[in-house]
């Protein structure tokens, strides 16, 4: 089965990115994912903040990231970048934490102005930690997710068909990972 690793860089679980999260779980459900959520604002922010490296939810979270062999990164835009959350912890991963691995980023922001934080801010720090193919994402404003009944929210329908395509070109290029594995 295919390990997938999902990092949620959000500050609860309540904002529209969990839209985004809740598709992507989805998906991994769907085909045959086995796959944990860490949700980085849920690790000791102390740990996280004093960068301790020997902390035991900081090494079972690394030891999370390091069986799956994929990565998807879901994450706010804050002033131009991806969330300080995340950065907190990717700065805890082994400097080749995402060797071997296929990162899908999926990223919420408040403008189409920051429609390039994926290439400039993010793709450089997952290359830095080794990652290997990093897939095109996906980039949604965070007026696309609208919060409905029972913790659920619904995506525009533009936005949802390009998280569809990222997550299936994902899939495809998981399998494509896989089968050139086995041969």
């Amino acid at each position: 089965m295919k390990k997938a690793v999902i990092l949620y860089g959000g500050n609860t679980r309540k904002s529209r990115l969990k839209g985004l999260l809740d598709k992507a779980e989805a998906f991994l459900t769907a085909n045959d994912f086995v796959f944990e959520t860490i949700y980085v604002h849920e690790l000791p922010a102390e740990d996280l903040i004093n960068a301790n490296f020997k902390s035991k939810s900081i090494m079972e979270a690394n030891a999370k990231v390091e069986l799956a062999e994929l990565i998807i990164i879901v994450t706010p835009v804050y002033k131009a970048a991806y969330s300080g959350i995340l950065k907190t912890y990717l700065d805890l991963l082994p400097q080749t934490g995402f060797e071997g691995k296929t990162v899908l980023p999926l990223v919420l922001g408040g403008s189409f102005g920051h429609l390039l934080v994926i290439d400039y801010a993010l793709k450089p720090v997952l290359s830095a930690l080794g990652a290997t193919t990093i897939l095109k994402g996906a980039y949604i404003v965070d007026t696309q997710v609208e919060y409905a009944e029972n913790d659920r929210f619904l995506i525009d329908p533009q936005a949802e068909e390009r998280l569809n395509r990222v997550l299936e070109l994902m899939r495809e290029e998981e399998s494509r990972y896989s089968s050139s594995i086995h041969r």
